[in-house]
């Protein structure tokens, strides 16, 4: 059985890695395109059916919606904009993978999960939010080491990069000039927070964060940088660094247990037991996961076959990543206060 899919929207991300997941997935068929305007549309290069603002009348994205020969739809489009077309397509029955963040605040949020849970959605109309980091192998595998050393001492994530005014993706109108909190934080952080809660798992759930919160480069408002600590459930207390206007680069993850560590930097996964720079590590690359968009789009696709949706994509996971990022957020303009986290999944 193929599942016919539309994509909405056509920026950069859809070009690099939706468009090709799609064809990557042998259970999905590309139907049609929406974008703003038919000029983007035209831009994926791809023969089907395109629709768009300016298109005319039967073919806006209301009237893709009342296509029967589509059964689902991912969207990728601006952060604010994309809950009233999660919303649309809900109501008319199709399903939904939509990008992350779920939406621009908490607020918005839980009013698009209260939508889903309501009779509004039309038959049996299911929705995920992606997250290629979940489906990360070097990730999944990174976490099945982490519960064969014992107990999690403590933890810290490092993210760093300097997006130049050059980026492409800071050259979309909507990143230069973010109608949304946070930023670049929000937009790529929300990553490295949904891999972070990964890795800790179910022992160790962040339960309150503590944050400063800065704007190292002037075209990167309203803030670049966050420094956290996050306390957990289990009691044990780490550490989140992010900021995309610094010198500092690369990527690192680390997990301390009883027994050693778990260390993800880039697709190399570092074990090492015992203490780290005494214990005995091995190393394990995954040199093709690529960004993990193939293998979510995968997820998604196959969970529509089965009738279940992937919990992994599950809009509670996806407000629980942005209820992190907001908290740390509003911490960062209270200089450090204490901030509790509500949503625990």
């Amino acid at each position: 059985m193929a599942i016919r899919v539309a994509i909405i929207g056509s920026g950069i991300f859809v070009k690099d890695s939706h468009l090709l997941a799609i064809q990557q997935t042998s259970i999905l068929t590309l139907k049609a395109v929406y974008s703003r305007s038919l000029a983007s549309a035209k831009s994926l290069g791809v023969d089907v059916d395109l629709y768009s603002d300016d298109s005319g009348v039967g073919k806006r994205y209301d009237d893709l919606l009342l296509r029967d020969d589509i059964d689902a739809l991912i969207l990728a489009l601006p952060i604010t904009k994309q809950p009233e077309y999660i919303e649309a397509a809900l109501a008319a029955g199709k399903h939904v993978l939509s990008e992350k963040p779920i939406a621009g605040d908490i607020k918005r949020a839980e009013q698009l999960i209260q939508f889903y849970k309501s009779d509004k959605v039309k038959g049996n109309a299911t929705w995920g939010v992606a997250e290629n980091f979940r489906f990360l192998d070097s990730f999944l595998y990174a976490r099945q080491e982490v519960e064969k050393l014992g107990r999690i001492l403590g933890f810290r994530t490092k993210q760093f990069g300097n997006i130049k005014v050059s980026d492409k993706y800071y050259n979309t109108a909507w990143r230069t000039k973010p109608d949304y909190q946070g930023g670049f934080t929000l937009d790529g952080g929300v990553h490295f927070v949904a891999g972070t809660r990964l890795l800790l798992g179910e022992e160790a759930k962040p339960t309150a964060v503590s944050a400063f919160t800065t704007l190292l480069q002037e075209h990167l408002p309203p803030v670049d940088t966050i420094n956290a600590i996050w306390s957990t459930k289990s009691g044990i207390s780490g550490t989140y660094s992010n900021s995309f206007g610094t010198t500092f680069s690369g990527s690192e993850y680390t997990i301390a247990c009883e027994k050693g560590t778990v260390t993800i930097v880039g697709s190399k996964v570092i074990i090492t037991e015992g203490e780290q720079k005494l214990g005995k590590s091995s190393e394990k690359e995954f040199p093709d996961e690529g960004n993990g968009v193939r293998q979510e789009v995968g997820a998604w696709a196959q969970a529509l076959i089965d009738g279940v949706p992937n919990p992994r994509q599950s809009p509670e996971h996806a407000l629980a990543d942005l209820e992190i990022l907001e908290k740390m957020l509003i911490s960062g303009a209270e200089h450090g206060k204490v901030e509790t986290l509500q949503f625990q999944v």
